[in-house]
């Protein structure tokens, strides 16, 4: 399996990329996002990949980052939702604004993606909201939890601070602090 692809950039469409590996043309299907991540024709790029065998082709999807994979990796999980669809919601902005309406289950947001039905954006925030807390996006977490933008500072995320500072993971921290609120131990700001 191609878990990664360095090359010469050849080519760029709509949808893909033509990367020349070692005088092999490997086309590549990108989202969006990691198309305009893309640098001009004839420069160097990497992209880590994830391969998809059917009965009659072999295609590769390639992606900026890691956190695009995590998720594109994860949507490929919900029922209904294929390879490329998963390229579609990650086309319909950045990672972590897509992580962010999974956890707060934003179901419109998704449901504005080209080609994700209500039934279907239903399903990828019920069957994701907490698988997506792993994706290390570089956002706050905690603040999507609690719906609102990243903004720092505030209980909340002393809170999560102070779990780290014991060895918690981000997502980790999240999940305790949002039982702890279900449990009415804390309010919901993170506060005694």
């Amino acid at each position: 399996m191609i878990a990664m692809l360095r090359g010469v950039l050849v080519e760029k469409s709509a949808d893909a990329a033509i990367i020349d590996a070692g005088g092999v043309g490997y086309s590549v299907r990108v989202s969006a996002t990691t198309l305009a991540a893309l640098p001009e024709l004839t420069k160097t790029v990497t992209l880590r990949v994830t391969t998809h065998v059917r009965d009659d082709a072999i295609v590769l999807f390639g992606f900026a980052t890691r956190a695009e994979q995590s998720l594109y990796q994860r949507l490929t999980t919900v029922k209904g939702v294929g390879p490329r669809l998963a390229l579609s919601v990650l086309s319909g902005g950045k990672v972590e604004e897509i992580v962010q309406a999974i956890v707060r289950q934003d179901v419109r947001r998704i449901k504005q993606i080209p080609g994700v039905g209500l039934k279907t954006a239903e399903r990828i925030c019920l069957e994701l909201k907490d698988r997506v807390l792993e994706i290390d996006t570089g956002a706050s977490l905690a603040a999507a939890a609690a719906g609102a933008a990243p903004t720092g500072g505030g209980p909340r995320e002393d809170v999560l601070a102070a779990l780290a500072q014991l060895g918690y993971k981000e997502a980790e921290a999240l999940r305790a602090l949002q039982s702890a609120v279900r449990e009415g131990l804390v309010a919901p700001d993170g506060s005694g």
